[in-house]
């Protein structure tokens, strides 16, 4: 009887849910939304016009967020539409916020296979050949080159997935001129393979070691059967399947000579020409319509393209034939081994690249070849592998005594860097690029933490562009695109001296402005002490030489006050800190996954947050906690025959 009784509160409590959201909020989305949202026009890609019941709005928790997010800050809807009342405005608020509050377990993603990038392709290629493709033009060492690597001059660039990676590549499709360019980079690495240059790797996929007068065409046929069964179970990152070796092997028999060497090159040829080794995951096993565990050869590419964007080696692979690799201890140490491996330096020039826009500083670089732009686009790369390798703090990221300079950027730390070894230059050379070096801050002023670097500020000139940076990218504040009608910033009134700050409080009077502003300008305009070059302006020495003082007072929209950039970082380091943090691991988890973010991993977001928080945490307990993370290490195959669907296009 009391089961009975649950069943039928459960349901009357479904039954109002469902009330409530077909009576009171979808006539207000109707009435306000569907315009831009639905039907003809979907703004933003928000569509509220296949949400009809109950059922297809528990479905988008992730959408509602959003409009959590857009209604609390009125950010929506925009000026010239029909406003919400206060109390349509409550009513959706408290739905979703009840919506929002049910409890969502830890589950993993649908499982897809995925082409490699572009730099994981190269990568890829470069660890199974040992050797790198180069472009075969020669460069002086003092100019700045074009795209030395083979593989990324002629793939096209991968566009930034849904997730904003570009290693998410779930929706790109293996189009034709992509296939012949993997043609002619395959062509390309059979040449080098089984050329002199190759001889090391060759006699290394053979398991005999052979000399520079050796032929490629003396190859026996043992040799043969030894080299392709090597290089198979290397390129698909898993051991040769028996069916697949016995295939190859036939393909071999009574062939000697020239004609051996040919059908070798034919089935190396097709194995780099195949899906699976162009994609990720492709050969996984499992069993649709469950959760599960990856495999261990699948956890183990996993691991390795996170943090190293490159297949396993040799010593993860042997892991993942024994099994070891899905115990956690091992992940763990698997962590510490591979951020101790020069291949970790992806993290910081890719993830941390893409994460960062720290592109736009080669871009402002590019026609600066010398001492000066390589210091501008080297430090902050430098300092980031500095925090991912050497078990640094995560919130090091903001506040740190540790930097990276060469000769040219060192003026920008004062005193500091007399510290610096001396720097010869050699007798002839008129121009040199010179290396970082590490650099303890104590004397230098302004300095300190990814923010106040000068090629950040140069980057990011002037404080609406610097307030937008920090908001996206430290803080992981979603901003709407400005208006297509915001007005010019006037000039000041004749007889008046206005500052920008000054000029720009009279322009961000218009409410559509303010609802960003609010958020943007007191980040912002907290940086104005440093200069358009990145120099710090508020030094004791620099303060005799300002003519009118700088202003750089704000308060955040949660009422933190403060009265420099100073004040503002230790803002950031106490109350702005899960918030930050919480950005990190959304971040790092997303770039780990490939994938976008959903509801449900949120409660993994929440654990690690909390953990880091409490913790201190480190970058590499970060790498760790993901690795061990339930959508890290399970799937959901939704079906028997992903591989075909996934490759239809």
């Amino acid at each position: 009887m009391r089961k009975c009784l649950g069943i039928i509160v459960l349901d009357f409590i479904l039954v109002v849910a469902a009330t409530a959201f077909e009576k009171d909020i979808r006539p207000i989305l109707e009435n306000t939304c569907l315009k831009c949202h639905g039907g003809e026009k979907v703004k933003g890609k928000v569509d509220f016009s296949g949400i009809l019941n109950l059922e297809q709005a528990e479905e988008q928790l992730d959408l509602w967020e959003k409009v959590v997010d857009v209604l609390e800050t009125g950010d929506m809807p925009p000026e010239d539409e029909r406003q919400l009342t206060t109390g349509e405005t409550r009513t959706i608020l408290d739905w979703c916020h009840k919506e929002l509050a049910k409890p969502i377990e830890a589950q993993p993603g649908i499982f897809q296979p995925r082409r490699l990038s572009a730099p994981e392709y190269r990568n890829t290629l470069r660890s199974l050949f040992g050797f790198d493709l180069k472009v075969s033009i020669a460069t002086a060492e003092q100019t700045l080159s074009g795209e030395q690597s083979l593989v990324l001059k002629l793939l096209p660039i991968d566009p930034p997935g849904v997730s904003g990676f570009v290693n998410d590549t779930h929706g790109t499709k293996l189009s034709p001129i992509l296939m012949d360019q993997y043609l002619h980079l395959s062509d390309a690495a059979l040449e080098k393979l089984f050329s002199i240059k190759g001889r090391k790797q060759l006699s290394f996929l053979m398991g005999v070691q052979k000399s520079e007068a050796w032929k490629p065409y003396d190859i026996t046929l043992e040799e043969a059967n030894t080299l392709i069964s090597n290089f198979i179970s290397r390129a698909l990152r898993r051991p040769i399947k028996a069916k697949m070796a016995t295939q190859v092997s036939k393909s071999l028999e009574r062939k000697i000579g020239e004609e051996l060497l040919k059908a070798i090159k034919f089935e190396m040829k097709a194995i780099l020409m195949s899906p699976a080794f162009l994609y990720r995951g492709l050969l996984m096993e499992g069993k649709p319509g469950i959760q599960q565990s990856v495999d261990s050869f699948e956890l183990a590419e996993r691991l390795s393209y996170f943090l190293w964007e490159d297949r396993p080696d040799d010593e993860l692979t042997e892991l993942a034939s024994s099994g070891e690799i899905s115990k956690p201890g091992i992940i763990a140490e698997q962590v510490s081994r591979m951020l101790l491996s020069p291949n970790s330096r992806s993290l910081a020039e890719s993830f941390a690249v893409q994460w960062l826009g720290l592109a736009n500083i080669d871009d402002m670089f590019k026609n600066d070849p010398g001492d000066r732009g390589h210091g501008m686009r080297t430090q902050p790369r430098d300092f980031l592998h500095y925090l991912f390798t050497e078990e640094r703090p995560v919130m090091e990221l903001i506040d740190s005594r540790v930097t990276f300079v060469n000769q040219s950027t060192s003026g920008f730390y004062g005193k500091d860097r007399q510290r610096l070894a001396r720097f010869h230059k050699p007798q002839g050379v008129e121009r040199q690029r010179t290396m970082n070096q590490r650099l303890e801050l104590r004397e230098a002023e302004g300095r300190g933490g990814i923010l106040t670097m000068p090629s950040i500020l140069i980057m990011n000139r002037g404080p609406i562009l610097r307030g937008t940076w920090m908001l996206r990218r430290i803080l992981g504040v979603e901003l709407g695109e400005p208006p297509a009608d915001v007005p010019p910033i006037k000039p000041s009134p004749r007889g008046q001296k206005l500052s920008f700050r000054e000029r720009f409080a009279v322009h961000r009077e218009n409410a559509s402005c303010s609802r960003c502003h609010n958020k943007i300008d007191p980040l912002g305009f907290a940086l104005d002490g440093y200069d358009n070059n990145g120099r710090y302006l508020l030094g004791e020495a620099q303060k005799k030489n300002l003519k009118t003082p700088i202003d750089t007072s704000g308060q955040l929209p949660g009422g933190e006050t403060f009265e420099d950039f100073e004040e503002l970082k230790a803002v950031f380091m106490t109350s702005q800190r899960e918030n930050i943090v919480r950005n990190i691991v959304e971040q790092t988890l997303t770039y780990a996954l490939c994938r976008e973010l959903k509801r449900f991993d949120q409660s993994t977001v929440n654990t690690i947050t909390k953990n880091l928080c409490r913790d201190n945490g480190t970058w590499k307990s970060l790498f760790t906690q993901i690795a061990n993370s339930l959508p890290f290490r399970e799937t959901f195959i939704q079906n028997a025959k992903h591989e075909e669907s996934k490759l239809e296009d």
